[in-house]
C-alpha cells in the first residue's frame, strides 16, 4: 500500500471512531429538552435521541454540532472514492450486484432485527407499564419503521446506482472526472471552493425550504430532507479524486492537503464558528428567524462541511501514513462496527440513567463499552462467518444475469 492509501484507510478506522464517539454523546447534549411525549406519539425525537440523560453538558453540544456538519459528508466522500476503480475492475452490471450484496441486504437484516433491539430502550424510558408485547404493538404501528443510522446505507446504495448507470450510458465520463480530479491537485483552494459552491446550490434551497432539521420517510427510507442532494456532491467529488488516483494529486502524502494541514486547520475552525455564531441567530425557532439570517446561515453550512473534511483528510494525509495493528483493525471492521455499535450505545446510555455519575464518566463508560463490544462482536463474526459469506457470495455471482 502506498502511503495516502494507507492515510486513507486510517481515516476509515478513525471516522468510525468518532461516529461512535458522536452516538455516545447524544444522550447527553444539553440543548435537548427532557423527552415527555409517549413513544407512539408524534414528533418521534426518540429517533434521533433514543435516551435523554438527566446529567448533560453543553460541551457535547459543540462536539455534536462539529460533527454533524461533516462527518455524514466525509463519509460519502470516502465512499465514492474507491467507487470508480471497483466500476472499471467489475464493470456496471457486477458492480451493482456487488453493491446490494454489500449494502442492501445489511440495510435490510438491520433494519429488521437491529433497528427493533436498539430503539427498545427509547420504549422503556418514555412507558409508564411496558411489556414486550406493548412495545411490538406501538412499533408497528408507527407511520414509518425507524432506520436509525443504517439510514446512511439506503442513500449510499443510491449514490452507487447513479454511479453505475452514468458509467453505463456514457463510459468515457469516467475520464472526464479523472481530469477534475487532476485539476483539483493543482488548484486545491479552487477546489475547495468549487466543492462549497456547487454544495451551497444543493443544500441552501432545501434548507430553506424544509428547514435543515426537518427529516421524513417513507417506510424504512429515512432522509434529512435538506441534505440528499448535498451527499451526492460529495460521493461524486470524492468519485472525482479516486478517478485520479489515491496516491496523487490532492491525495498524495506529500500533497498540498498534507504540506497545507494547519491552514486547512484554520480554516476549519472558521468555517464551523461562521456556521455556529450565525446558526445561534435562528434559534430557539427556525421559522421565526430572519429570512437573512436563515439564509446566512444555510450559506455557512456548505463552507464549514467542506472545510471540516477538507482538513481531516489533510490531517490524515500528514500524520497517518503509516500503519498500525489498532488502526488496521478498526478500517477492516468499520463497517460491521457502524452496522451494530447502536446497539450497544443506546443499551449502555439508558443503563446508566439512574445511576449518581459525572456525565463525562457516563460518557466514557459507554463511548469505551460500545467501542469494545462492537468491535469484538465485528471481528468475532468476521472470523466465524466470513469464510461461509464469500463461498455464498461466490456461488451468487456465478448465477448468470
Amino acid at each position: 500500500m502506498s502511503r495516502s492509501s494507507v492515510a486513507l484507510s486510517n481515516l476509515r478506522g478513525v471516522v468510525i471512531f468518532i461516529v461512535l464517539a458522536f452516538h455516545s454523546a447524544l444522550a447527553y447534549v444539553a440543548s435537548v429538552p427532557a423527552q415527555t411525549s409517549p413513544f407512539g406519539e408524534a414528533p418521534f425525537t426518540w429517533q434521533a435521541f433514543p435516551v435523554v440523560d438527566p446529567q448533560r453538558w453543553m460541551g457535547f453540544d459543540v462536539f455534536c454540532a462539529w460533527q454533524d456538519v461533516s462527518l455524514m459528508s466525509l463519509m460519502f466522500f470516502l465512499s465514492g472514492l474507491l467507487a470508480s476503480g471497483s466500476l472499471r475492475r467489475k464493470g456496471g452490471w457486477t458492480y451493482i450486484s456487488d453493491r446490494l450484496w454489500r449494502i442492501g441486504v445489511p440495510f435490510v437484516l438491520a433494519i429488521i432485527f437491529l433497528s427493533p433491539l436498539a430503539f427498545y430502550p427509547a420504549y422503556l424510558a418514555r412507558t409508564a407499564q411496558p411489556t414486550f408485547f406493548g412495545f411490538w404493538q406501538q412499533w408497528f404501528s408507527l407511520p414509518f419503521w425507524p432506520s436509525g443510522p443504517e439510514w446512511f446505507l439506503w442513500q449510499l446504495l443510491v449514490a452507487n446506482i447513479l454511479a453505475a448507470g452514468l458509467f453505463a450510458v456514457a463510459p468515457r465520463s469516467l475520464d472526464l472526472f479523472s481530469r477534475l480530479g487532476a485539476w483539483a491537485g493543482e488548484h486545491p483552494v479552487k477546489f475547495f471552493g468549487l466543492l462549497a459552491g456547487v454544495s451551497a446550490l444543493a443544500y441552501v434551497p432545501l434548507a430553506l425550504i424544509y428547514t435543515p432539521w426537518s427529516w421524513s420517510a417513507v417506510g424504512p427510507f429515512s432522509m434529512q430532507l435538506s441534505r440528499p442532494v448535498h451527499y451526492l456532491v460529495y460521493f461524486f467529488a470524492g468519485f472525482a479524486l479516486g478517478s485520479y488516483a489515491l496516491d496523487r494529486g490532492l491525495l498524495a502524502s506529500d500533497g498540498p492537503l498534507a504540506r497545507h494541514w494547519l491552514a486547512w486547520w484554520g480554516v476549519a475552525a472558521g468555517g464551523f464558528g461562521l456556521w455556529a455564531g450565525l446558526t445561534a441567530l435562528t434559534r430557539p425557532e427556525w421559522s421565526q428567524a430572519n429570512p437573512l439570517i436563515q439564509t446566512a446561515a444555510s450559506l455557512a453550512f456548505p463552507i464549514g462541511c467542506a472545510s471540516g473534511v477538507v482538513f481531516l483528510l489533510a490531517v490524515c494525509l500528514r500524520f497517518s501514513d503509516k500503519r498500525h495493528w489498532a488502526l488496521d483493525s478498526l478500517s477492516a471492521n468499520a463497517y460491521s462496527m457502524y452496522l451494530i455499535h447502536y446497539v450497544f450505545v443506546v443499551w449502555l446510555q439508558y443503563a446508566l440513567v439512574g445511576t449518581g455519575l459525572y456525565v463525562i464518566v457516563k460518557y466514557a463508560i459507554v463511548l469505551s463499552g460500545a467501542l469494545v463490544m462492537s468491535w469484538a462482536s465485528s471481528a468475532a463474526f468476521a472470523r466465524v462467518f466470513g469464510a461461509q459469506l464469500v463461498a455464498v457470495r461466490r456461488a451468487v455471482s456465478t448465477v448468470p444475469h
